[in-house]
């Protein structure tokens, strides 16, 4: 009988002796990671949560038998906004603590292909650390990648629907995220409400410092929300339209699709030891240790009995004093 894991992409579904019959099928786990944060006046506080949540549910629908969707993880690093109701900030040592827990568990079960699919720009930095950790302190393999990342594989994809300036059009709140929110969640954004907004410092006009969800400046200054913006709105979101929403939406879900199919079934690349000598002590910082039959002899000549010399070496003579 076919097992209800190859027909079911949401993790949360399956029984323990299903979820036993995804790891035999090689699933991919991914997981959708955003906040509770403040988004204008337009669009309600799940934004970085139904964006990834969204994107990846489409990607479960489309090669169900390849993935598999976990619930996500709401609360991420919001410090900085925390100026305006409602958003909800996790201190970062706890956010990096909590979702690495997730990727532990889920490469202990037997998982070994990871996906971080995030919603929530200021989460990067603490997201490429979790996925750093996953692959040092685990044997499973970890990626992270934001949803709107997906729209830059093609070159010239932003042709088919970005209307507004770069820098700042798609910043926050913007004709990006509110025409994605319009196509997913349509009826619970306050239409009547929707304003274009600035980053102050991206009117500076400096090639340094400005930002945009698809590039910024080499200077970063994230500081508090409220000291760049009146409404919280970064960007052009009276361009916004469901219509490009099912645009972006689609090729994400497609591109999402694609690199998945792909790293699913690519072997891992293998680690090895470039020490001479064996080190002495275990690796500190929890990190997995190295399996002894990875070991590099250190001769790049050829194969050497593990003090750098080769089996066949003769002793170096020692020259005595007087000699």
């Amino acid at each position: 009988m076919t097992s209800r894991a190859q027909t079911e992409y949401r993790y949360e579904k399956l029984t323990w002796p299903e979820i036993n019959d995804a790891i035999d099928l090689g699933k991919v786990c991914v997981l959708p990671v955003g906040s509770v944060e403040q988004h204008g006046p337009h669009l309600p506080l799940d934004v970085d949560i139904v964006c990834p949540q969204g994107v990846a549910y489409g990607v479960g629908k489309k090669i169900t038998d390849k993935v598999l969707i976990l619930p996500p993880y709401w609360y991420g690093y919001c410090g900085h906004v925390m100026d305006f109701p409602g958003t909800m900030n996790g201190h970062y040592e706890h956010f990096i603590q909590s979702v690495l827990d997730i990727v532990k568990s889920l490469a202990y079960h037997g998982f070994k292909k990871i996906i971080l699919l995030n919603g929530h720009g200021s989460n990067m930095p603490n997201l490429d650390l979790v996925a750093r950790r996953g692959n040092l302190e685990t044997d499973a393999e970890c990626v992270l990648l934001a949803w709107w990342q997906l729209l830059s594989v093609e070159k010239d994809f932003h042709k088919k629907w970005r209307e507004s300036k770069f820098p700042g059009g798609c910043a926050h709140a913007c004709e990006l995220e509110t025409s994605l929110y319009l196509y997913l969640d349509g009826d619970n954004v306050r239409k009547d409400k929707i304003k274009s907004g600035d980053v102050s410092f991206n009117l500076e006009n400096s090639p340094f410092m400005y930002v945009d969800l698809m590039g910024h400046g080499p200077a970063a200054l994230t500081s508090w929300t409220s000291s760049y913006s009146d409404t919280g709105v970064l960007g052009a979101a009276e361009l916004a339209t469901a219509e490009k929403g099912k645009i972006v939406y689609d090729e994400a879900v497609k591109q999402l699709s694609t690199f998945i199919t792909w790293f699913k079934d690519r072997p891992k690349d293998q680690r090895q030891d470039m020490h001479r000598k064996t080190p002495t002590m275990p690796i500190p910082w929890g990190q997995t240790p190295l399996e002894p039959t990875a070991k590099k002899k250190a001769n790049v000549g050829g194969n050497t009995n593990g003090n750098g010399k080769k089996p066949h070496d003769k002793p170096a003579k020692v020259k005595q004093k007087g000699s």
